[in-house]
């Protein structure tokens, strides 16, 4: 089953730009994150994830923004129910070719992260990856993650402040093989426009994000901005040269 939410008028032209820019992008992000997946830098996105979440029992788990699928596969494959959603059709069907491909129970739909359509109280986790930079709308989209998640429930937001990093800037210390060395230089300033058009670029990140969270109802609030140093190495082309945190917040 397909859905896509009615977007805001005054960010849907936005929005579609971001659509192109991920679906010109989604082919070789597919194949990234596939070895990614199945690298040390995978295992030890799974270790984080695992670190954060109750165990012992099956979870029911959404994926939001979840590109081809990587944290969604990673999760089913430990036993949990989980639902991929991203904006970008092109990623989802990817994320769906490759589900196949692993005999793997997750499902993707395409579906708008501000305004995801499922019923209030579904899932026992929401889970996010370099997503929230790319929102105009975030206290909506906080918001509605809180209101699918059950009473209890924990939302995992690994982020980073890209909105005060340069897309184009000097890329030369990056291995040679990884995605920024490799783009063309068109694709790296509608990174950077469409950068400057959302107002989270302007923030300073995690603690706009907490206050945010606090505002809207979210309560064990926590912050880790050590992340970065346990999950990548520099000679990797996973390798994310922008500092990541995790914020940790759950529903009362």
């Amino acid at each position: 089953m397909e859905y896509r939410e009615t977007l805001h008028p005054e960010s849907g032209e936005l929005k579609n730009r971001i659509v192109n820019y991920w679906t010109k992008r989604s082919h070789d992000f597919s194949q990234l994150r596939q070895r990614e997946q199945s690298s040390e830098t995978g295992r030890a996105w799974l270790e984080e994830i695992k670190r954060q979440l109750p165990s012992g029992r099956k979870l029911k788990i959404l994926d939001v923004g979840c590109g081809t699928g990587m944290f969604s596969l990673m999760m089913a494959a430990e036993g949990h129910d989980t639902t991929g959603i991203d904006l970008t059709e092109h990623m989802v069907l990817h994320a769906r070719e490759i589900a196949e491909d692993q005999h793997s129970s997750a499902q993707f739909f395409c579906m708008d992260a501000e305004n995801p359509a499922f019923s209030d109280n579904t899932f026992d986790a929401v889970i996010t990856r370099n997503l929230t930079w790319t929102l105009p709308h975030v206290e909506q989209a906080y918001a509605q993650w809180l209101r699918v998640l059950k009473k209890g429930g924990i939302l995992l937001n690994f982020d980073a402040d890209y909105g005060h990093d340069s897309c184009d800037q000097d890329n030369s210390e990056l291995p040679p093989e990884h995605a920024h060395r490799t783009m063309a230089k068109e694709m790296l300033q509608e990174c950077e426009s469409i950068k400057k058009k959302l107002d989270i670029s302007q923030q300073i990140r995690p603690a706009w994000d907490i206050r945010l969270l606090k505002k809207v109802g979210y309560t064990n609030i926590t912050s880790d901005i050590g992340i970065s140093g346990r999950i990548y190495w520099k000679d990797t082309e996973f390798y994310n040269p922008t500092p990541m945190f995790l914020i940790r917040a759950e529903k009362p």
